[in-house]
């Protein structure tokens, strides 16, 4: 399915037939297209780039495609690695955290930092974290496939 070049965010980078790679949603997904474009809250002579997941309803465009700056779609790139890699090491911790301090990293970006956290917030953080290290583990494979990418990627651009 082709991506549509009409609507605000104009794509320049396109992978078409996303559906077929959509992780879990494989062949039956409603993500069709990935692509890095002109993003469509540019106002005149400013110019960003986002990366969309363009999704059909089988009718027509979805409103719940995702327009994201390029810089956040790093940063959650930043959180989905650093996430990982706490739960290799989170059998340790009772609570698979530590509950005295439940700062998992700090991440220096932009002369600042990204703190990463567990959400101790959340009122059922007990039974989701289990929830979560069980979804990341049944899905070791796919997102294992594309970290190996990224790093061969990265490896080959000087990273």
């Amino acid at each position: 399915m082709k991506i549509p070049t009409t609507l605000k965010h104009k794509p320049v980078i396109v992978s078409e037939d996303y559906e077929k790679i959509d992780g879990r949603n494989a062949y039956r997904s409603d993500a069709k297209g990935l692509s890095l474009g002109l993003a469509q809250w540019n106002d005149r002579g400013k110019i960003d780039i986002s990366a969309k997941v363009w999704r059909y309803t089988g009718e027509k465009w979805s409103r719940q495609s995702e327009e994201l700056p390029l810089h956040r779609v790093l940063d959650l790139a930043i959180l989905v690695l650093r996430s990982q890699m706490h739960f290799r090491e989170a059998y340790r911790f009772k609570k698979l955290y530590d509950t005295e301090n439940p700062v998992i990293d700090r991440i220096g970006l932009q002369g600042d930092a990204m703190t990463v956290r567990v959400c101790t917030d959340n009122d059922k953080i007990d039974e989701d974290i289990q929830l979560f290290r069980q979804a990341l583990s049944n899905d070791d494979e796919l997102i294992g496939e594309r970290l190996h990418t990224l790093s061969r990627i990265l490896k080959e651009m000087g990273y």
